[in-house]
């Protein structure tokens, strides 16, 4: 992305519970915060019990790298941020946990309360959280509130329907070998998502896909890559999508993939809590901003990132893209009723 140092980069502040806002172009706007990687919790005294599986590999990278680079403090430099703009909705795109403890989905669970209500947050997981095989009602289940129609650990993709724009989560977090951060969707989630997208797309509907591991070829290592990410572009091939949200490289990345509607915006946020040891790493996240221009929608990205000196997010960078397929204002408006 190339920073454009002419424009404004704060958005105007949005009633939280409002349908939407015009935009400078008079426009009617849906206006939503994408974070990820947020790695919030503490390991502090954990038991050895605890460790007898792949989860010690986990708790030593926490306690030699991690715990000096996710830090508390810009988490909290973030949820003021967030406070002042007030999106309609923040998206977290996983790894809230560092080894998906038990207690570290309750320790998750509290703060994604502070983050926000339910009707204002969305959270899917990422592999962190799925470090090893643990039973739902210990882990996923503290998180009930912010993954909407999900009942269990067979549930997802899940859907939030709102403004006219639907919100498709998938999860690709899944337990892996020692060394291997791998995602999977599986044959049974992908044919629930294409489902899905072909519903929210007969429905007229802004379709906004959640994923943890990047979609596209090369996007991270091999040992950390969707396994079935061809699986997946073949399917959007056939029932297209708008935009696509991911997290997991700790970077933020902006490519595209080929889709029956056309080409859909892919991006991806660095972790939201690292103070950036590595260059390109410090924390960010997305504010965006849907807006309507006739039967077309175009995507509004404002990057903001962390500023140790200020110790507060700042804006960085501001990019306008077209989201692929048009949409009938009336259809579109009827569905999110």
């Amino acid at each position: 992305m190339k920073a454009d140092m002419g424009v404004n980069m704060d958005l105007p502040h949005a009633a939280p519970h409002a349908s939407g806002h015009k935009s400078g172009a008079g426009s009617e706007a849906f206006c939503f915060a994408h974070l990820s990687d947020p790695h919030l919790t503490s390991l502090q005294g954990v038991r050895c019990p605890d460790l007898l599986n792949k989860r010690l590999l986990g708790y030593l990278s926490w306690r030699w790298r991690r715990r000096r680079e996710h830090r508390g403090e810009v988490l909290e430099a973030l949820l003021a941020d967030l406070d002042r703009h007030r999106p309609r909705l923040r998206l977290v795109t996983g790894d809230l946990t560092h080894v998906g403890l038990p207690r570290e989905f309750m320790e998750a669970a509290a703060w994604l309360r502070r983050l926000g209500a339910p009707e204002e947050v969305l959270v899917i997981p990422g592999n962190h959280d799925s470090y090893v095989r643990a039973p739902w009602d210990r882990t996923y289940a503290h998180w009930r509130p912010y993954l909407d129609e999900v009942a269990d650990g067979n549930g997802f993709p899940l859907l939030r329907r709102q403004d006219g724009v639907a919100f498709i989560g998938a999860s690709s977090a899944c337990p892996t070998p020692p060394f291997f951060a791998t995602g999977r969707l599986g044959r049974a989630q992908l044919a629930r998502l294409e489902g899905l997208l072909a519903e929210t797309g007969r429905a007229g509907l802004v379709r906004v896909l959640l994923i943890h591991h990047p979609p596209l070829p090369g996007a991270i290592a091999w040992r950390k890559r969707l396994v079935d990410a061809r699986a997946l572009a073949a399917l959007l091939r056939r029932t297209g999508v708008e935009l696509i949200l991911h997290g997991h490289t700790h970077r933020a990345t902006c490519g595209e993939l080929v889709t029956a509607a056309g080409p859909a915006p892919v991006l991806g946020v660095p972790s939201a809590s690292a103070l950036g040891h590595k260059p390109g790493r410090r924390a960010g996240y997305h504010l965006c901003r849907i807006t309507a221009h006739g039967a077309a929608r175009r995507l509004e990205v404002f990057v903001r990132g962390y500023d140790p000196v200020r110790r507060q997010f700042v804006a960085l960078e501001r990019r306008e893209l077209a989201l692929p397929g048009s949409f009938s204002a009336p259809a579109a408006a009827a569905a999110g009723q």
